[in-house]
């Protein structure tokens, strides 16, 4: 399936579903900001300090419990020094 098609078929299934999709536009720089520093913070703070990684079993669960210590426990400076949960 071409990429044209599948994002067109994927916006359809967001709508039947009442989900508004953020996809930003071609060349905006700033769209994907957020998302890449989570990513970044994500690598840096858990991917690379525990390498090698041995199977993906152990990704996988080490990713479950980073996500619920960065949303419950993790002291985040832009938003007074709270997790994200309070």
């Amino acid at each position: 399936m071409s990429p044209s098609r599948s994002s067109f078929r994927l916006a359809e299934h967001l709508d039947a579903a009442g989900i508004a999709a953020s996809i930003g536009s071609v060349g905006d720089a700033y769209d994907n900001a957020l998302m890449e520093s989570t990513i970044g913070l994500f690598k840096t703070e858990l991917i690379k300090p525990r390498r090698p990684w041995k199977t993906l079993s152990d990704v996988e669960l080490a990713t479950a419990e980073y996500v619920d210590w960065y949303n419950h426990r993790r002291l985040h400076g832009e938003i007074s020094h709270v997790p994200p949960f309070e």
